[in-house]
């Protein structure tokens, strides 16, 4: 998931890395599979079976939590910009150059990204990214 926030630049954004990790349903197919083909003679030490149960346990608790640390990190995002309707912000340009200052009016929403529509002097700029607001003034 990308994060965009104000004052840092474009080319700055940070992304999660997209890991392919073992769900619930693949756990359970695995751990059906070894008690299936398990030697009956020597089977799975209680032990080393409660150890990984608790471990896969540990595993999808930690998951839930990055879930919802995203949706927070969403729900800030969207705030941040809500938060800029009628403050005067500078936008940067391409390069080092400016793209303006202007009054911010109204906030949309490209999926769960906000884009922002800035009224300057000369122009009204739209779909705004964050990372492309410089400064915020009072």
């Amino acid at each position: 998931m990308a994060i965009d926030a104000i004052g840092v630049p474009p080319t700055a954004t940070y992304n999660t890395v997209a890991q392919r990790t073992i769900g619930q349903e693949e756990f359970l197919r695995i751990l059906l599979a070894q008690l299936r083909f398990q030697d009956p003679l020597e089977p799975v030490d209680n032990r080393e079976f409660i150890a990984q149960l608790a471990q896969f346990s540990a595993l999808e608790i930690n998951r839930q939590q990055s879930e919802k640390v995203d949706t927070l990190l969403t729900m800030e995002n969207a705030n941040q910009a809500l938060s800029l309707i009628g403050r005067n912000v500078e936008v940067g340009g391409a390069g080092a150059d400016s793209a303006g200052v202007g009054e911010v009016t109204a906030v949309t929403f490209q999926g769960t990204e906000p884009r922002l529509t800035v009224r300057t002097a000369t122009a009204t700029l739209i779909q705004v990214a964050l990372s492309s607001v410089r400064l915020v003034q009072e």
